[in-house]
C-alpha cells in the first residue's frame, strides 16, 4: 500500500490523495493529461502529472499515462509540443519535454522497483534521448527545438537545457540498470553541464537566449542539478529578492505582479537541494494559499488585486508541483531525492579535471 505524502501542519495525505484525483479526473480515456479540461497536453506536463499520481497511489492512471506516450511517439523518438484530445494543436519537437520521459521512468522505478515496466519503456526512453542529443551543439548546450520538418531552431535555453541534464542523467541510470552501456549520453550531459556552469559563472554568456526575466532560469541550474552546493546556495541568493515575494511565493517574470504555485513549488526543490529546509517550508506553506476546494490548485494570482491568473485557470501541472514538493519535504515515498538529491544519480564529470562536478564547490 502507498504511503502518501504529508508535510505536518501544511498538507495532509488526505489532501494530496485529492489533489491527485483531482488530476485524474481530467485525464483522458487514451491516458493523456491535459492542462485543464479541453486545453492542451505537452509531454513535461504530462510526465509530471503522472509522476504526481504514482505519489499518490493511482499506479494504474500513472501507467495509462505513460502508455499514451509510447502509442504517440514519433518514428523519430520525439513527440510534438502540444496535443489536443484529437489532433496536434503545436508541432514543433521541444527537446526538453522529450527528454523528460526519462525522469519520469527512473521516478517510476524508484518507487516501484518494476523492472518490467522499465525494460518495456527502454525503446521509449533510447529513441527520445538519442533525438535530443542530435540537437546537442559542439560547445554542449542543446538547441530548443526542431521544426516537425526536422530544421532545428537556432538557440538554446538555459532552463530547458538544465532540465534535459537532469532527464539525461536519469537515463543513464535507466541504462546502468538495465545493462545498456551508453558512455555517449554520459559525455553528453557532462559537456552540457560544463557549459550551463560556465554560463552562470559569466564565462559562456551567448551559450543561451537572454530569458533573466523569468524566474526559472534563475533556479533551474540548481534544481537540473549543475550548481549544488556553496554554486548553487550563491545562484538562489543572488537572485531571492527578485523574485521571491514574502507570504506569496515566487513571481514567474521579474516585472510581473503575479506568483504562481507550480514555480514556487519548483524554486523551494531548488532550495531544499542545496540545505535551505527552513525556507522551502515557508514557500510550500505560502502556495497552499492557491489550493481551490475540489483538490486542484489555481495556476497564479495577481496582487494586490487577488485575481487569479490566468483567468481562473486550475492546472493539472501545478497540482502536480504540488504533490512532488510535498513528496521531496517529507521524503516519504523511495523517489524523494530525485529532485533534491543530485548525488544519487549517476554523476556528472567535470571535462577539464575528471573528477565529479559536485565534488568542485565543496
Amino acid at each position: 500500500m502507498t504511503t502518501i505524502p504529508a508535510v505536518e501542519g501544511i498538507i495532509t495525505a488526505e489532501q494530496v490523495r485529492a489533489t491527485a484525483e483531482a488530476i485524474a479526473s481530467w485525464q483522458l480515456p487514451n491516458g493523456m493529461i491535459q492542462w485543464f479540461p479541453g486545453g492542451h497536453a505537452d509531454p513535461w506536463n504530462h510526465v509530471e502529472a503522472a509522476m504526481a499520481l504514482d505519489l499518490a497511489g493511482l499506479t494504474a492512471e500513472a501507467l495509462r499515462a505513460y502508455q499514451w506516450l509510447v502509442d504517440v511517439q514519433r518514428p523519430d523518438g520525439s513527440w510534438h509540443q502540444y496535443y489536443l484530445a484529437d489532433s496536434i494543436e503545436q508541432d514543433k519537437l521541444d527537446a526538453n519535454t522529450i527528454a523528460y520521459i526519462a525522469a519520469g521512468v527512473w521516478h517510476h522505478w524508484l518507487l516501484s522497483c518494476d523492472l518490467r515496466f522499465v525494460e518495456t519503456m527502454w525503446p521509449t526512453v533510447e529513441r527520445a534521448i538519442d533525438f535530443v542529443l542530435d540537437l546537442q551543439t559542439p560547445r554542449g548546450e542543446i538547441l530548443w527545438a526542431r521544426h516537425a520538418d526536422g530544421t532545428p531552431w537556432s538557440f538554446a535555453l538555459l532552463t530547458g537545457s538544465s532540465s534535459i541534464c537532469h532527464s539525461l542523467r536519469c537515463a543513464v541510470a535507466i541504462a546502468d540498470l538495465l545493462g545498456h552501456e551508453r558512455p555517449d549520453w554520459e559525455l553528453s550531459a557532462s559537456r552540457l553541464a560544463q557549459v550551463i556552469r560556465a554560463h552562470c559563472l559569466g564565462d559562456a554568456p551567448d551559450a543561451f537566449a537572454p530569458k533573466a526575466r523569468w524566474a526559472m532560469d534563475w533556479y533551474y541550474p540548481v534544481l537540473g542539478g549543475v550548481l549544488t552546493a556553496d554554486e548553487g546556495r550563491t545562484r538562489l541568493a543572488s537572485r531571492r529578492d527578485t523574485f521571491l515575494v514574502p507570504d506569496r511565493g515566487i513571481r514567474c517574470v521579474s516585472d510581473r505582479p503575479w506568483v504562481t504555485a507550480a514555480e514556487t513549488c519548483e524554486c523551494l526543490m531548488a532550495e531544499l537541494s542545496v540545505g535551505n529546509r527552513d525556507i522551502a517550508l515557508q514557500m510550500f506553506e505560502w502556495a497552499q494559499a492557491l489550493r481551490d476546494t475540489d483538490g486542484h490548485y489555481w495556476t497564479g494570482i495577481v496582487f494586490p488585486d487577488e485575481v487569479h491568473f490566468p483567468g481562473d485557470e486550475r492546472t493539472t501541472y501545478t497540482d502536480a508541483a504540488v504533490i512532488l514538493a510535498a513528496d521531496a519535504l517529507s521524503r516519504t515515498s523511495a523517489a524523494s531525492g530525485l529532485f533534491i538529491d543530485h548525488h544519487a544519480l549517476p554523476p556528472l564529470v567535470d571535462l577539464d579535471t575528471d573528477s565529479p562536478i559536485e565534488d568542485r564547490a565543496d
